[in-house]
């Protein structure tokens, strides 16, 4: 994975600092070249990305080309403000894969029935409607009418609800209203989108009022995908999706690197296949610890854990 893993990012550097006027001059600033990153651990002479840039400057700074090679443009809402994020043919064929993987993770197969969500002009939502679609599972796209909601609860049978926590309890509230109870459905799976943070502030309650499973992915819009992070059926933590991202341990309020087993500190990654809009080195803030040991489910991706990842 390792060996993969750099020869991305040889790539990735040297695309970006090719084709993006926001990498050319930040680099240039840090006296640094694609270059001079000759193993992964030379990654640590790169700058850091923050979302305060993201939010400051304009995104077609960022972007690799011209409007001409990119397939999908899409606005996303997040509490700092709009994200914009633009993709090629390619960014998405490796969203819907990563998304594939995440979905089989949480169980999905071509007997689901499921439950969609949300906007369905956020790329994200689309992206997880194709690979429920790749994997032959029958998709219910519900959007964001609760009158909707409410009548296809009553026409489909669903096992399984993905979408955001905040929309899951609406859901809940207003079958509530009509004297239903989200329990007595034969849903059996719920996968929240956390699209703030890795933490689910939600999920015991959600648990608790639908008596299903509870599987988190972690998709904030600044990555532009649904699926970096996803939990599997172990719950022991959130697989990294490795050959798509480099995650790094950094400490708080520092640029120290952390390599101490268990020890907590600030996610940071960078994108290694992204054709459009490459992320170099984003601190997420998510506080979290790299967990190295092969998983239970089987899956040798490396995992991240959370203070709160076994409540």
């Amino acid at each position: 994975m390792r060996a993969l893993q750099l020869e991305r990012l040889h790539k990735q550097l040297k695309w970006a600092e090719e084709k993006s006027f926001f990498y050319q001059q930040k680099f240039a600033k840090a006296g640094v070249t694609a270059k001079d990153i000759q193993s992964l651990e030379d990654i640590r002479r790169l700058p850091f990305l923050t979302s305060n840039e993201l939010y400051q400057i304009d995104s077609l700074d960022i972007l690799t080309m011209p409007l001409s090679g990119i397939m999908r443009f899409s606005v996303m809402q997040q509490e700092n403000g709009e994200v914009t994020k633009l993709y090629t043919n390619g960014d998405v064929a490796h969203n819907v894969d990563m998304m594939t993987r995440s979905l089989v993770a949480a169980g999905i197969n071509q007997t689901s029935v499921v439950a969609l969500q949300g906007d369905m002009s956020d790329s994200r939502s689309m992206d997880i409607q194709y690979a429920l679609e790749m994997l032959g599972a029958t998709v219910v796209a519900m959007g964001t009418d609760y009158r909707q909601w409410l009548r296809f609860m009553e026409l489909v049978s669903m096992d399984t609800i993905i979408s955001t926590p905040q929309l899951i309890m609406q859901l809940i509230i207003q079958l509530q209203a009509t004297g239903k109870n989200i329990a007595d459905y034969p849903i059996t799976r719920v996968i929240c989108r956390n699209q703030q943070g890795l933490q689910n502030a939600m999920q015991r309650h959600i648990a608790d009022r639908t008596h299903a499973t509870v599987y988190n992915f972690y998709e904030p819009a600044e990555l532009g995908t649904a699926s970096m992070l996803f939990q599997c059926e172990a719950h022991k933590g959130y697989h990294i999706q490795e050959d798509y991202f480099y995650p790094e341990i950094v400490a708080f309020h520092s640029d120290q690197v952390v390599t101490e087993p268990h020890q907590m500190g600030e996610l940071v990654v960078t994108t290694l296949m992204a054709e459009a809009m490459p992320l170099i080195r984003y601190r997420t803030g998510q506080a979290v610890m790299m967990e190295t040991d092969t998983c239970d489910c089987g899956r040798t991706l490396h995992r991240v854990t959370t203070p709160f990842t076994f409540m």
